[in-house]
């Protein structure tokens, strides 16, 4: 973070995991409404080229990394094709552990989707940085460890996820300071209120879900997501990892914690005090918001978000969550009470089973029961250290792809 020169701008040196993705276009989006409060240091993508060599283009980052050599060569060809010599390219795991902890930047948004944004994520918290948590999975596959890697770089953790901004938001200034390790009680709290749409499939007979299509499972009625996001929405597992990430980001329990559906996605979370006040964070369903929010924290900026219209604003609906409908849901909030085993068993076979959903190899329920089955198997495993999650992880995966051939 630098001062420009006669000016009292203080402008931040950017990091952004996953560039191309969803959430790594919207802070682009962002930051082009404010070019001279952010300079972008790095990018990230998998695979998508002709996405990253756009941005190169437009904001001309000292380094790039993509997930493989070929792309990377591709990547390069291109770049020296348009005249862009300056820019140095990379590729794999440990450029991209290079570019998260390179002192070169001081902010990284963490917007790897799934566990493999977790090493890097890890390595931005590592270095001491202030890291926009869009990774909901790093916390969940390694909770305990996660944070106590942010108690002890000092890293400073700022959530993007629409419902754990809000909380964030909804807190007094006190507890907004120690994201992490936090002490809501000393702060008159009682409970942590997250919200949820309900999906696409909120009002669709037992049935008819049974035999629902990944197009149909990725048409959220209020949020334009990735694909996998977008079936984790339809199941509300993405509600059951952002249940087990508040428990982290909060450092409460999951009695502390309830889920409210609420199908039109204005009221994004809620944080309920002793003195029955309810305090909530409002707003029209653009990842925009958050991320303004969190980067530019304690400040505020415009997000380009049209401010809430009350006037033409449908009215607020609140209801209770059927577990019968959403049983990937309850598998969560179990396994957050179990433990870190099951939680980081959890996701390993959720992005498998999600993954050949997609592939239209399973059916909509099977992904349930390829998860019950994994969290069943390695739910006593014991996990105190990266190595341990890693391995669970990896031996999870193998579980389930071998579940698959059942179906």
């Amino acid at each position: 973070m630098k001062e420009k020169s006669g000016t009292q701008v203080t402008v931040r040196e950017l990091c952004i995991l996953g560039s191309t993705g969803s959430i790594g276009q919207s802070t682009l989006e962002v930051i082009r409404l404010h070019p001279e409060k952010f300079n972008i240091v790095s990018l990230s993508a998998n695979e998508s080229v002709d996405k990253l060599l756009e941005q190169c283009i437009e904001f001309s980052p000292k380094t790039v990394v993509m997930g493989s050599v070929h792309h990377a060569e591709l990547l390069t060809l291109r770049l020296a094709e348009k005249g862009l010599h300056s820019i140095t390219v990379k590729y794999g795991r440990e450029a991209l552990l290079d570019i998260a902890s390179s002192s070169d930047s001081d902010t990284v948004m963490a917007a790897i989707v799934g566990a493999a944004g977790l090493m890097a994520t890890l390595a931005a918290v590592e270095a001491g940085k202030r890291v926009l948590l869009a990774n909901k999975e790093a916390l969940v596959t390694s909770g305990a460890i996660f944070i106590e890697a942010v108690k002890r770089s000092g890293a400073e953790l700022l959530p993007i996820d629409s419902e754990h901004n809000a909380i964030f938001q909804s807190l007094p200034w006190q507890e907004q300071g120690r994201v992490g390790h936090c002490k809501l009680g000393q702060n008159g709290i009682s409970k942590i209120l997250l919200t949820g749409s309900g999906g696409p499939f909120r009002t669709w007979s037992l049935d008819d879900i049974e035999m629902a299509t990944p197009d149909q499972a990725c048409a959220h009625p209020n949020w334009e997501m990735g694909r996998k996001i977008s079936v984790d929405s339809a199941t509300m597992m993405n509600k059951g990892l952002e249940f087990i990430e508040a428990k982290w980001l909060f450092n409460v329990t999951a009695d502390d914690i309830e889920v409210v559906l609420h199908p039109q996605s204005t009221i994004h979370s809620m944080v309920q005090y002793i003195d029955g006040s309810v305090i909530a964070q409002m707003g029209n369903p653009d990842m925009r918001t958050p991320i303004a929010h969190a980067l530019a924290y304690p400040e505020r900026i415009d997000s380009g978000v049209a401010p809430l219209d009350f006037f033409n604003t449908a009215s607020f609906d609140f209801q209770s969550v059927d577990f019968k409908r959403y049983p990937n849901l309850k598998l969560a909030i179990e396994a957050c009470r179990s433990g870190q085993a099951a939680c980081t068993a959890l996701n390993a076979a959720n992005e498998i089973a999600v993954t050949a959903f997609l592939d239209k190899k399973i059916k909509f329920n099977d992904i349930y029961k390829i998860n019950e089955t994994s969290v069943k198997k390695f739910v006593s495993e014991q996990v105190s250290n990266i190595n341990e999650v890693i391995s669970l992880d990896t031996r999870t995966r193998e579980f389930a792809q071998q579940l698959l051939t059942q179906y």
